[in-house]
């Protein structure tokens, strides 16, 4: 239970994020799912994509899941997470300034790059 609830959070604030900044699979699920959720490389990048599946990677779901590398229920909540929050991440990036925005878009960039050089 407490996975499904991790990766509910991960789907609501790549979300959030992915309203905001335009960013999702990539910069924020596969970095979550790795460090907070312990999956592999492989199984990660293949649960984001089943996450993003409708509007994104259907051939490249498709393969990950041929080889067993998909977590379809991560996928599903982190799914559920980036349909609300997106929603509510374009709500506050229209408050922000275009130079505000692009701000904190630049230091969230810089976190996560600090995160992945010391992890």
């Amino acid at each position: 239970m407490t996975d499904i609830l991790i990766a509910s959070a991960i789907g609501l604030i790549a979300g959030v994020l992915g309203g905001i900044f335009g960013v999702g699979g990539g910069v924020l699920i596969v970095p979550a799912l790795v460090i907070l959720l312990h999956l592999s490389q492989h199984t990660a990048t293949g649960t984001s994509l089943g996450a993003l599946l409708p509007p994104v990677g259907v051939l490249g779901a498709w393969e990950y899941w041929r080889h067993g590398e998909i977590n379809l229920t991560f996928s599903l909540w982190i799914g559920l997470g980036l349909l609300i929050g997106a929603y509510f991440g374009a709500v506050i990036a229209f408050k922000m300034s275009d130079a505000n925005l692009r701000r904190a878009f630049a230091v969230f960039m810089i976190l996560i790059a600090v995160r992945m050089l010391t992890e």
